[in-house]
């Protein structure tokens, strides 16, 4: 016969476990003997056992109750429930370290794998690194926003960034990050991609530049102060833009009754 410490100890809890179980009617609480203690039999230690299992797999208490009471083909329904739910469970929680692990690729947690690539290739282009994490800002709430508009509006981006003209403009706009906004070169940059959007909506139409569908100009103003808060020169260049006919950032457009200054340098 078992005291009620050694009973514990052989199921694996502890004696205020033992005593709760007591209080809640779940394992008979035996008399005391002639010596005042509680002796317990094998049969209390697998009673026990069964009890703390189907407690540490989530079972209410109160439902442990009623499967201790209830026939062998009852209890084995229940428990071939709880094995599907763990096993549900388990599956999920696999789910969630895998994108743990997928932490260390970085944007690759939260971004799609074409916007991913897109960003990688302005890093192997030479991007300074603020402006690349502008561009991950950006598209952070537009995939969560639209994910199923993603591949067109990145597929637009690459094909942009294929363009050795275009691609100065991200490295210009990297060298300028460490200067004033009354640097030429910021002058310089506005006159190359005024007459650079000029061209591109006369050739593709300026809808080629303009909103996504169904982006709202609020959240439009969301991504724009996104960018221009890690990247401060890209505000100044957006005035010099405007100052050419062309604004926005994220969603470029003509100004009304505006025209392309001409350049003021070669």
């Amino acid at each position: 016969m078992l005291t009620i410490g050694e009973l514990a100890a052989y199921a694996g809890v502890t004696v205020r476990a033992v005593r709760h179980y007591h209080a809640k009617g779940l394992l008979p609480e035996p008399e005391r003997d002639n010596s005042g203690y509680r002796r317990y039999d094998a049969g209390a230690v697998v009673e026990l056992l069964r009890i703390r299992t189907l407690a540490e797999a989530g079972v209410p208490l109160a439902r442990v109750r009623e499967l201790l009471q209830a026939g062998e083909e009852e209890f084995a329904a229940v428990v071939a429930g709880i094995d599907r739910r763990l096993e549900a469970e388990i599956q999920e929680r696999q789910r969630h370290r895998e994108r743990i692990a997928r932490l260390s690729s970085g944007d690759g947690l939260a971004l799609p794998s074409e916007v991913v690539a897109f960003l990688d290739r302005l890093r192997a282009l030479g991007v300074d690194e603020r402006i690349v994490q502008a561009e991950r800002d950006g598209w952070l709430p537009l995939a969560a926003r639209s994910p199923g508009r993603v591949a067109e509006w990145i597929a637009r981006k690459q094909e942009l960034i294929a363009d050795p003209e275009f691609t100065g403009f991200y490295l210009n706009l990297s060298e300028a990050l460490e200067r004033g906004d009354d640097d030429r070169s910021l002058v310089v940059l506005a006159d190359r991609v005024a007459a650079y959007l000029t061209n591109l909506a006369d050739e593709r139409g300026e809808e080629y530049l303009g909103s996504p569908a169904g982006i709202e100009p609020t959240f439009v103003e969301l991504m724009d102060a996104l960018a221009f808060d890690t990247v401060p020169s890209a505000r100044r260049l957006i005035e010099l833009l405007k100052q050419r006919g062309w604004d926005g950032w994220t969603v470029l457009h003509r100004t009304p009754g505006s025209h392309v200054t001409p350049p003021t340098s070669s």
